[in-house]
């Protein structure tokens, strides 16, 4: 369920005209199947230097997987087929849990509040369903 980008090591990922870098990962962005495509477009690259290849995974990039999926994702975890983040809705707002769901794509968060990360951690270790 991998593919493969193209990012500057500052951060942002390159778009379909090999020439910009997006800040977030979307479907502009140039997409590879396989590390092997992805080598060698980096490979004809005039800035080669400034370019790694990375792998996006719903675990690394879960909003790139679950678009209705809003907010400033802090931590992740996969737990069988769910992916469990750790997620801030808007800026200075209470950390929620959401759930992702790899086979139906939907989301669902909890509705428990937490005033920070470090309260949170304790419910994301040791979640289950």
């Amino acid at each position: 369920m991998a593919i493969f980008a193209l990012q500057s090591p500052a951060g942002g990922f390159l778009d379909e005209d090999l020439e910009h870098f997006n800040k977030k990962f979307d479907d502009w962005c140039v997409q590879f199947d396989n590390l092997e495509d992805a080598t060698l477009i980096a490979s004809t690259l005039e800035k080669r230097n400034s370019v790694e290849i990375v792998e996006i995974t719903p675990l690394s990039y879960p909003q790139y997987y679950f678009p209705t999926l809003q907010g400033e994702i802090h931590a992740t975890r996969q737990i069988g087929n769910k992916i469990l983040c750790i997620l801030e809705p808007y800026m200075s707002s209470n950390f929620r849990l959401a759930l992702c769901d790899l086979d139906t794509k939907k989301v669902k968060i909890t509705p428990t509040r937490y005033k920070s990360v470090l309260s949170v951690e304790g419910a994301f270790a040791n979640f289950s369903e």
